[in-house]
């Protein structure tokens, strides 16, 4: 275990934390994270059903912090105000992951509206960090090598892109800034790229190819992803919650080397196991998507537009994705590199079997 990590935070290591969806992927890391930086009264918000098997060991390894589990559900009121009864931080990570536009509005917004309205009565809140992600951005009106950073246009066209998740974490972000700007609520929104590392759900972020044809489409080309390893982009949601003088203000959370989309691809064969692929450039892909939206449009939506441009242009058009805001106020550094985290990952998926 590490040693406690010294800084001037926003509040003292007794005070209350509040982790949502704490079991989670990336949840479990930031309560490593905290306890690791020797904050000892950390409060852990969990589903009903949820395995509780990994964070219950990372538990066990800082036996001298009081780790709280409580078990609830977001869209319960009083479950929200029994969870933020005498928080200082709140981090809010449980997000609706559904596929439809009323589930994940559901899960990702009204869950999020429960809380805030639950510390805004108490009023002993000194943060709310909303972890939210990279499908908000739009970069449709950004040239292919452009720079996408915090300053980039949110989605506004759900509905044309397809995409439920974008809508609902949009909305969610929405909400949060709306919050603080008519309670005074003081939040930081993060918004990670591709998070991979050991215990990841998805072998290999969409943003490098898709396999839904049955053959895997390799659609990054030479594009760097926006990769961020676990244990970095934990690190970067804690500071988030801690550091003074952030109120108010949107972080991306990218890793500093990123690889390419064919590098990164590369890899994964040799170090996991071969599979056929096939390289297609991004303007023949965009051009299907084009045709499969008119022919869903023809059809009345008989086949869902689930390959469009706006899509298309999110996940395959490739950008630069700067890092430095986050550096340059959370002083946030990277303790994983590429290197490290690729091999760690792909080790993690051997060992599962996976192809």
């Amino acid at each position: 275990m590490n040693g406690v990590i010294t800084r001037d935070y926003i509040i003292d290591r007794d005070d209350r934390i509040l982790i949502t969806g704490a079991n989670g992927f990336i949840g479990s890391k930031v309560v490593e994270a905290l306890l690791r930086y020797g904050f000892r009264n950390l409060r852990c918000f969990c589903r009903p059903s949820a395995n509780l098997v990994g964070l219950e060991a990372i538990m066990a390894a800082f036996k001298d912090s009081q780790v709280e589990l409580i078990r609830g559900n977001l869209l319960s009121r009083p479950d929200c105000e029994r969870a933020t009864e005498g928080v200082r931080v709140l981090y809010h990570l449980a997000a609706g992951m559904e596929k439809t536009f009323a589930g994940c509005f559901m899960n990702s917004v009204v869950t999020t509206r429960n809380l805030l309205d639950s510390v805004r009565v108490g009023k002993n809140l000194k943060r709310f960090v909303n972890v939210s992600s990279f499908a908000v951005y739009s970069n449709v009106n950004i040239k292919r090598g452009g720079v996408l950073d915090e300053s980039c246009k949110m989605e506004t066209r759900f509905m044309e892109r397809s995409d439920a998740y974008c809508f609902g974490k949009a909305k969610q972000d929405e909400l949060v800034i709306e919050y603080g700007r008519q309670y005074d609520i003081p939040y930081v929104i993060l918004r990670p790229g591709a998070v991979y590392g050991p215990g990841v759900n998805q072998l290999i972020t969409p943003r490098v190819g898709i396999d839904t044809f049955g053959i895997f489409l390799h659609l990054g080309g030479s594009n760097h992803v926006p990769l961020t390893y676990i244990d970095n982009c934990a690190d970067a949601i804690a500071l988030a919650g801690l550091t003074r003088g952030v109120e108010g203000e949107v972080f991306n959370v990218v890793d500093d080397d990123l690889p390419k989309s064919r590098v990164f691809l590369k890899r994964y064969k040799q170090n996991v196991g071969h599979f056929k692929s096939i390289s297609v450039p991004y303007r023949l892909f965009y051009l299907f998507c084009l045709l499969w939206e008119k022919y869903s449009k023809w059809s009345n939506g008989q086949l869902p537009p689930a390959f469009n441009r706006f899509r298309c242009s999110a996940y395959w058009k490739g950008n630069k994705y700067p890092n430095a805001k986050m550096k340059n106020l959370l002083d946030w550094r990277m303790r994983v590199s590429f290197e490290q985290g690729a091999g760690r990952y792909f080790e993690y998926l051997r060992m599962k079997g996976q192809r």
